[in-house]
């Protein structure tokens, strides 16, 4: 899978696969941090698709961002 490093990603979330391949997790811990609400963060759903805020990765991460 090729990921747009966070840091220039421009999309405000990223469903599943790729927010788990960032954090470097299996795609079942971010469903089980959702169904449980004990991750370091949580989804939004849209369309009845768990999507994971980019900003939040960023944060979780500890990535900066030039915003302004």
């Amino acid at each position: 899978m090729n990921l747009t490093p966070l840091e220039q990603e421009t999309r405000s979330a990223l469903p599943t696969d790729e927010a788990a391949a960032h954090l470097n997790r299996q795609q079942q811990t971010l469903r089980y941090w959702s169904c449980s609400q004990t991750g370091p963060l949580q989804p939004v759903r849209v369309h009845g698709r768990l999507m994971w805020k980019t900003d939040d990765l960023r944060r979780v991460l500890g990535i900066e961002t030039n915003k302004k």
